[in-house]
């Protein structure tokens, strides 16, 4: 699809959102009243009953652009970051009620982690258009700020600097992906202060073709590590704290967001498996050797003398899923770009 078609269709499913009509291709339930579950997608252990109306909200009133990420906290209420600049920030219970709406003011909001902070928790949240990371508390008071790091020449020209996402490390240090910048990981001390850098955009090892996303990988390591994706060569990567590469895996065919870990599963919100036009998104489940155990959403993985096979979307359950947000009982919650101006779906798990 053309974007000149593709920004048509947006603007036409977005006006049909605001007046409560659903739009009949993608099935994608617009008003807001409970239903019956739909259908079940997935494989193996990881299947799933699809609620496209779990989210649902007055547009008039609470209003979305891109839903971009998801988070969890400590209290069970699910924190949605995205660009509309009236509520930037929208907290759901888990049966899909908005407790609470707040803003950043940032038309790019894009990247949102959460971290433990002396028993407090905070919040980490990317503004890709505007260049900035804010670090903020639960309710949106913000306690630090960050734009383009001085002192580096990839960033004399400030306009090149458009972080995408935050990884915590125990310590309180955390990494700066520039996913749509220079593809650089930036090491912060607790304070905010620049330590190191590493990556860049190339074919290397140690390099990246959009670090759109970065985590903290905790399983079973005798020490932390972090996983990085490389999206635009399909691809995500783990390196050491200090930004040795350590192992790339290969995810054929698919346009990954960042990663996701719960338990020892991996998860991934893949954007795009054929063009970013067809809205042929879907999920991904890994374990923790790397091996894909399901995509929801999608054909089940097949793998030919050890290589996965670039999967299919079912062009139904979902359209450019950016995130995926796991709750206590392993329910999906997924956030979508570019997708009608549409509230999350959730995946509840069978």
């Amino acid at each position: 699809m053309k974007k000149s078609n593709r920004r048509k269709f947006i603007q036409k499913t977005g006006l049909l959102a605001g007046l409560g009509v659903v739009v009949p291709h993608f099935s994608f339930g617009i008003i807001n009243r409970r239903k019956p579950i739909g259908a079940i997608v997935g494989h193996g252990d990881f299947r799933y009953h699809v609620d496209k109306e779990w989210g649902i909200q007055d547009t008039s009133k609470i209003p979305v652009n891109d839903c971009h990420e998801m988070v969890q906290d400590a209290k069970g209420r699910l924190i949605m970051l995205t660009n509309h600049v009236k509520n930037n920030v929208i907290v759901y219970d888990r049966s899909g009620k908005v407790l609470k709406t707040w803003t950043l003011n940032a038309s790019g909001a894009h990247g949102l982690t959460i971290a433990d902070e002396g028993g407090e928790q905070v919040l980490f949240a990317t503004d890709s258009d505007n260049g900035k990371v804010f670090k903020t508390t639960l309710d949106g008071r913000v306690l630090l700020e960050l734009s383009a790091p001085k002192g580096l020449a990839n960033y004399e020209d400030a306009s090149k600097y458009h972080p995408t996402e935050v990884a915590v490390a125990p310590n309180g240090d955390f990494y700066v992906a520039d996913g749509y910048g220079e593809n650089l990981i930036l090491h912060y001390n607790s304070k905010g202060e620049l330590m190191s850098h590493f990556g860049g955009k190339g074919e290397g090892a140690d390099q990246f073709d959009c670090c759109h996303g970065v985590t903290l990988d905790t399983r079973g390591k005798e020490k932390p590590t972090l996983l990085i994706t490389s999206r635009t060569a399909h691809q995500f990567k783990r390196f050491s704290l200090e930004g040795e590469h350590l192992e790339t895996t290969n995810l054929p065919g698919c346009w990954n967001c960042r990663p996701v870990i719960k338990g020892d599963n991996l998860y991934f919100a893949i954007l795009a498996t054929k063009t970013w036009w067809g809205y042929d998104g879907l999920l991904a489940v890994l374990d923790k050797n790397n091996k894909v155990l399901a995509f929801p959403g999608g054909t089940a993985p097949k793998y030919i003398d050890g290589v996965l096979q670039e999967p299919s979307s079912d062009y139904s359950t979902l359209m450019n899923p950016h995130d995926v947000c796991v709750d206590q009982d392993e329910n999906l919650y997924v956030p979508q770009w570019y997708s009608g101006r549409t509230y999350p779906v959730k995946l509840e798990r069978v």
